[in-house]
């Protein structure tokens, strides 16, 4: 069946901006859930990117839900496969055909979900959008100048010294990256336990109706974020605070999708120029952290009004959360060598907190950092 490449760009760009503004949404959502009083864990970015990361790594090793889209020498690899796996544990392994292997099947349907535009909505744009590389800096920055928040109010901020802030520094990098990694694999074992059970997306249908209506979706979308951040539904609320909803969520929602399509693009120019180190992931997450650390300086200066500061503070949570991707990034760190991803990840890490010291870390230290005003 024929396929349009200008269509497949505009279903591709759609699903993208309609599955950033639900990443985005859910991040939001499980960072309110999971910040709480004497809560285990105080960082509320953590949850997002394990959960991100799993859902990629269930993506990333489902073989079924764009089994109608395949290739047809995928198909040929794995029943090869299987039927190989089948005749050495009857014996019969002398006497069967020639058989692929399952690697190759696997590298074959990733080439093919690849080029799905729902795939690339799921993985890129929700998933990358759930996750948040620059709120991962921010947690390991706060903590180190003793400036994360907990979220029982009752408890007093207790003065420690540079070793306790580096212990701290350290907390942060090591519980996010192995909470973020494990929850990949552990996506990519559901997926592998679950696939008797999953359904599959068929082409005629995922072309003729799913495609057409995310853009209309997307679009529609996209444009109730914007009224709602112009006109937003408690802006004459009384009693109680008003306009909450812009700093909560709506302006997010308008910046996301933009951030999503950077990132896209940049990663597909960037990535495939060094194979041995992801060029377009690590560019977008240490220019998603520069920015997330000038607008987080800008937020916490006794300058501008309520306007101002939910506008800040939507660039932090819609265009930065979804322009920097953690997901991504362990699945790239899975996908390299062993020490390939240790280059990668520690320079990714590296590089983005010196930014975010750099940029942050003249507020924190010359003049402190001031409480928001983002509601009445």
């Amino acid at each position: 069946m024929a396929v349009s490449k200008l269509a497949t760009e505009i279903y591709t760009v759609s699903y993208l901006i309609l599955f950033a503004i639900l990443g985005t949404l859910a991040r939001l959502g499980l960072q309110a859930l999971t910040y709480y009083s004497r809560a285990p864990v105080i960082f509320s970015s953590v949850w997002p990117n394990f959960a991100g990361s799993l859902v990629l790594g269930c993506l990333s090793e489902d073989r079924k839900l764009f089994h109608g889209w395949d290739v047809p020498t995928s198909d040929k690899h794995i029943s090869r496969a299987k039927q190989k796996n089948a005749d050495e544990e009857n014996g019969d392994s002398l006497f069967a055909q020639p058989a692929g292997d399952l690697p190759a099947a696997k590298k074959a349907h990733m080439a093919t979900k690849k080029t799905v535009p729902l795939y690339i909505g799921l993985a890129t744009g929700f998933c990358g959008s759930f996750t948040s590389f620059s709120s991962f800096i921010r947690d390991i920055f706060l903590a180190m100048s003793d400036d994360l928040a907990s979220p029982d109010v009752s408890a007093s901020p207790i003065p420690r010294n540079g070793g306790y802030s580096f212990i701290a520094l350290l907390a942060i990098v090591i519980t996010t990256v192995s909470l973020s990694l494990s929850g990949y694999f552990v996506g990519a074992h559901l997926a592998i336990a679950l696939e008797p059970f999953i359904p599959s997306f068929p082409f005629r249908l995922t072309r003729k109706v799913l495609d057409p209506f995310a853009v209309f979706l997307a679009l529609g979308c996209w444009i109730g974020a914007i009224l709602l951040s112009i006109l937003p539904p408690d802006r004459f609320s009384n009693p109680g605070p008003a306009e909450t909803w812009r700093g909560r969520a709506t302006f997010a929602l308008v910046f996301a999708p933009l951030g999503c399509l950077l990132r896209f693009y940049t990663s597909l120019r960037l990535n495939p120029r060094i194979a041995s180190f992801p060029l377009g992931t690590f560019a977008v997450n240490i220019f998603g952290t520069a920015v997330f650390g000038m607008a987080w300086d800008l937020a916490h200066v006794p300058l501008g009004g309520v306007i101002g500061c939910q506008v800040l503070q939507g660039i932090e949570d819609g265009f930065c959360g979804a322009l920097t991707t953690v997901s991504t990034w362990v699945a790239e760190l899975a996908a390299l060598g062993r020490g390939r991803a240790y280059i990668y990840g520690v320079a990714s890490v590296v590089a983005a907190f010196a930014v975010m010291v750099v940029i942050m870390g003249g507020l924190k230290w010359n003049q402190g950092f001031e409480a928001l005003a983002c509601s009445h």
